[in-house]
């Protein structure tokens, strides 16, 4: 790729826009995940429809992402998630117009398919900026992406709460949000691609770099999405906690997340990938434990925020690892993206068949087997670190436009 001479400033300039992509992107999450019920009742699906349904979202996603490194190459890295940033912000209005289940299946396949594409775009810049840095920042803007998603969460609560038409408030919300992102792709780095440069293929395996990264991002994804999908449930089944505080536990988990992104480089700066990952992987474990063996809701809280904190920056560094490890970072990303989606798609029914055949106890012990997995493979990281270069100051060809 052609990168051309950077400027400081620039660069710092677009480390905050691509930050603000990444709490763009997760705003557009949120505010899906809010209004799923009003969905639901409008497209008239059981229970059992509406995970069908949602199922098409990863799917959607899986089969896009490997083109992300092709529009990329073919329209630059700035006018590429431009265009798909507008695409996933946009599509946030479709599931809510499905009126059936097949609609919202046709839906939810392109909802999670611009969701694929712009995911890949974003990560490959900020790997860029990384690099350009020399410094840890990916655990930063996935830190970004919690932050986004955390609003609008509260902006869709609060719409359900007074009891607003989906339509409406997905309309509203994706004309702000495609303001907004389409304003911050100003900012961007503008990578192109060299003029005999062979544009990647539509459609690739994975590296097996990637799928080694893929690994170790594919236990902490199957973490969280328990997590978040079953910790309430294990606070009222299990240990007979009021409704409030069993939902307090996925806040708190989900804010526990976020806290631990956003700062989390400091520790990588200082710590390295492996390391980080290795210590993240011991708190998830000593979390899963807890969890286990909890006899009251207080220790059980505890044990997801220790689960939360192990695992918060494993994503963040998988991807960043992913585009230091070969000549193509899209499409390396694109792997472990694929992988990572997978994994959070297979989580929740995968604890429901194992909870309803023995017990949820049974089925947060895979998930603490599976953390150890952060620890034992966390050496899969390390090809990232040799490759990102450490720059302390500018260099005489990248002079510092500062007085």
């Amino acid at each position: 790729m052609v990168e051309g001479i950077h400027q400081p400033r620039e660069v710092k300039r677009a480390r905050y826009a691509v930050a603000a992509v990444f709490a763009v992107h997760g705003a557009v999450t949120g505010s899906f995940a809010t209004r799923v019920p009003w969905i639901q009742d409008h497209a008239s699906v059981s229970a059992g429809q509406l995970g069908f349904a949602l199922a098409f979202t990863a799917f959607g996603a899986s089969c896009s992402m490997p083109l992300a490194g092709r529009i990329s190459h073919r329209f630059g890295s700035r006018t590429a998630l431009r265009g798909l940033i507008a695409l996933w912000t946009i599509s946030l209005v479709l599931p809510s117009l499905a009126p059936n289940l097949y609609t919202l299946c046709l839906t939810m396949f392109t909802y999670g398919a611009s969701a694929g594409m712009a995911d890949v775009a974003m990560n490959a810049l900020g790997v860029e900026v990384e690099r350009l840095l020399g410094k840890s920042i990916m655990s930063g803007l996935h830190g970004m992406w919690s932050a986004g998603a955390l609003v609008g969460s509260a902006a869709g609560t609060l719409a359900a709460h007074l009891g607003s038409d989906a339509r409406l408030h997905h309309a509203l919300a994706a004309a702000c949000l495609t303001l907004l992102g389409v304003l911050a792709c100003r900012w961007v780095l503008d990578v192109q691609p060299a003029e005999d440069e062979e544009p990647p293929p539509r459609f690739a395996l994975p590296p097996k770099s990637a799928l080694l990264i893929g690994t170790v991002g594919f236990c902490a994804v199957f973490a969280e999405g328990a997590s978040l999908d079953w910790s309430a449930i294990y606070l009222r089944d299990e240990l007979e906690a009021s409704a409030g505080l069993a939902a307090a536990s996925t806040t708190g988990f989900m804010l526990t997340m976020a806290f631990a992104r956003i700062a989390g480089d400091s520790v990588v700066n200082r710590f390295g990938a492996v390391r980080t990952v290795r210590a993240g992987g011991i708190l998830a474990v000593l979390g899963g434990l807890l969890i286990v063996v909890a006899g009251n809701a207080a220790v059980a809280m505890g044990g997801f925020a220790l689960m939360g904190l192990g695992i918060a920056v494993v994503v963040p560094l998988c991807f960043a690892a992913a585009g230091h490890s070969g000549p193509n970072p899209s499409q390396a990303i694109a792997g472990v993206a694929t992988i990572t989606y997978t994994s959070g798609l297979i989580a929740p029914s995968v604890l429901g068949g194992l909870a309803q055949a023995t017990s949820l106890v049974v089925s947060f012990g895979l998930v603490t087997v599976l953390a150890c997995g952060l620890a034992g493979f966390a050496g899969v990281l390390r090809a990232g670190e040799r490759d990102r270069p450490k720059i302390s100051r500018p260099s005489a060809a990248v002079p510092d436009p500062r007085p």
